[in-house]
């Protein structure tokens, strides 16, 4: 649903024997499809046969989940992701969005009026994902170190059971969707 990647891998993987090359679809992006990566590289590493591999990737990308806050409306206006008037009206009322990435769509989550407002419900929304159990998190920004480092503080804070707390800048790609100021918060449960 977010890429045409994963179709293409999967024709290119028709030009091999059955099984040799094996696609997963994480439908997700960033950090969400990096734990799935990390989560096959140690499979492999540990020398489990393909079908665990794939498996590995596949378990950890359906547990992780990806909660981003969006500082503009602008960028997603720009994309036709939104209309012209929803923009000019969730401008004039300071709404900043909180969206979550589900079944490999980007789909809206809730819509908070004012930046700090927003954050301290993503945090909560983040801490409420990662529940008790041990957890990895990453935390996706675009021009927003400061802002990604305190969200990073408050859910060290939050979240007792971190393993492993990333912090990092997204690409061009996903932030030509939503602009600077974003915040993207991606937890991968064990």
């Amino acid at each position: 649903e977010l890429s045409g990647t994963w179709d293409s891998a999967r024709l290119a993987a028709q030009d091999f024997d059955y099984g040799v090359v094996r696609v997963v679809d994480s439908r997700s992006t960033a950090m969400a499809l990096g734990f799935a990566v990390l989560a096959a590289a140690r499979a492999a590493a540990a020398g489990l046969p393909a079908a665990d591999v794939q498996d590995a990737a596949v378990a950890t990308a359906d547990r992780a989940r990806t909660l981003v806050y969006v500082d503009t409306l602008e960028y997603l206006r720009r994309g036709g992701r939104i209309g012209a008037a929803s923009s000019l009206v969730g401008t004039a009322l300071a709404m900043k969005p909180l969206l979550h990435v589900r079944d490999g769509r980007i789909i809206p989550l809730e819509k908070v009026r004012t930046t700090s407002k927003a954050l301290t419900r993503l945090v909560a929304l983040a801490a409420a994902e990662a529940g008790d159990a041990p957890v990895d998190i990453a935390i996706h920004h675009l021009a927003a170190p400061g802002r990604a480092e305190d969200i990073a503080a408050r859910l060290r804070a939050e979240v007792p059971t971190i393993q492993a707390l990333y912090v990092s800048e997204i690409g061009a790609v996903i932030g030509a969707h939503v602009g600077p100021g974003v915040i993207g918060v991606v937890i991968s449960r064990k």
